[in-house]
């Protein structure tokens, strides 16, 4: 699942409009209609994951013209889940709709909006065909699968070759030789780190790392068992703020594309995301892909296991008022295919979640390097904005660690914060 601004087609004043276009039961012709909600233009963008679902809904409809027909519904990552839940609360859900494993998920499982997909997925050997057990662990709630995941990205260092060997630099393995790193850089005229602190989750998804490289046991904090204020949080928040130090000067207001665009064409050293950004760096600006390296995000002295890594899925979910489940089931189908998850290994730079055999030689240079961090981690968590209590609770986190870098809050009264928002919404006894 990606995550960066997109253009618009759906805005807000918009939805309902267009929703009325998009039928919600089959046609005077039999044909079955349904509709699909994602977070991005399928025309217009040129995101190569992007570019595989546009594939998918033109071969599903095709295959199936005459007998089903899927609508897609787009908007921007930004407003996606503002323009959701304006459908949900209209009574408009849409058939089918992508969302992010966690409290997102959990916003759409709890009130009955998403359909348990357990006897779909049992029946004609479909859940066989992925490749185990474990990447439906984030859309289990309560013993029932309530999403499809459609691939896995893993947040990873991307790191500019040219530039390091003309700093003097080597790969940094630690958090003090990250800081010597960008120093020698900087002192060599590039800007070491590019980033969006315009886009606030990608700022927060290394806050994270950070707190978990500190040893903060997430899931003690989210039970009350441990507090948000404490030595390895703030820690975390004053090594954020010593980063920042070493970001464009554009970070505050730079979108995700931004500082993805400054890395892809030699502009900064390094970028810090998802292995969603491979195919986007490399769509701006080929020749990076040849001079483009990945690095584990570095250790912290004395903290947790380095080896662990963020990892997330996209997924679909379906609506459990849907007047057309087989409809949806087939297009989910297509999702998880051999020729889509092929897509999505040899040219989103995202990793397959089925069993499909893909020409490693035809994938993004990148993506072996990404895969040998994966296959390699000890465990993986998730962003920390959607491995929170809940969905405003990660988008609170978000905010108050750009307060952080735009040190408009010290570390301490930031976490604070954070502490008082659950207490204030009832995670705290």
């Amino acid at each position: 699942m990606k995550k960066r601004a997109m253009s618009v087609l759906l805005s807000a004043t918009m939805t309902f409009g267009m929703l009325a276009a998009v039928p919600m039961t089959a046609s005077a012709d039999d044909v079955q209609n349904i509709s699909w909600m994602f977070w991005d233009d399928l025309d217009a963008s040129e995101d190569p994951i992007t570019k595989g679902f546009k594939n998918v809904i033109d071969r599903f409809n095709k295959d199936y013209e005459g007998k089903y027909h899927v609508d897609p519904i787009t908007t921007t990552l930004e407003e996606y889940y503002t323009q959701l839940n304006a459908l949900v609360d209209a009574d408009q859900t849409p058939d089918v709709f992508i969302v992010s494993p966690g409290p997102n998920l959990t916003d759409y499982v709890k009130p009955g909006v998403a359909a348990p997909l357990d006897d779909y997925l049992a029946a004609d050997g479909w859940k066989d065909t992925f490749s185990s057990d474990a990447v439906f662990t984030q859309q289990t709630y309560d013993g029932k699968i309530y999403a499809v995941p459609l691939n896995i990205a893993a947040a990873c260092c991307y790191y500019n070759k040219d530039i390091f060997k003309e700093a003097g630099v080597e790969v940094p393995t630690t958090y003090d030789e990250l800081l010597d790193a960008c120093k020698k850089i900087k002192d060599a005229g590039y800007t070491p780190i590019t980033i969006s602190a315009g886009t606030a989750w990608c700022l927060s998804m290394l806050a994270g790392y950070l707190c978990d490289r500190e040893g903060v046991d997430l899931d003690a904090v989210n039970t009350g068992k441990e507090s948000w204020v404490q030595d390895k949080t703030i820690d975390a928040g004053k090594k954020l703020l010593e980063l920042s130090q070493y970001f464009q000067e554009t970070a505050a207001g730079d979108s995700n594309d931004d500082a993805t665009m400054a890395f892809a064409m030699g502009e900064a050293a390094i970028l810090i995301q998802g292995s969603w950004a491979i195919g986007q760096m490399n769509a701006y600006n080929p020749d990076i892909e040849k001079s483009c390296g990945v690095f584990q995000f570095p250790a912290i002295e004395g903290g947790n296991d380095p080896a662990r890594v963020i990892a997330k899925s996209d997924s679909l979910a379906m609506n459990a008022k849907t007047k057309s489940p087989e409809a949806c089931v087939a297009l989910m189908k297509y999702f998880t295919d051999d020729e889509a998850q092929r897509w999505t290994a040899e040219q989103g730079g995202k990793i397959p979640v089925t069993n499909v055999k893909y020409d490693a030689d035809k994938a993004p240079a990148q993506m072996a390097d990404v895969m040998k961090i994966f296959t390699g981690a000890s465990s993986t968590f998730g962003f920390y904005n959607e491995s929170l209590v809940s969905s405003d609770a990660g988008s609170y986190f978000d905010n108050q660690m750009v307060s952080i870098y735009k040190q408009e809050k010290t570390p301490e009264e930031a976490f604070q914060a954070v502490e008082d928002w659950y207490a204030e919404n009832g995670y705290r006894k």
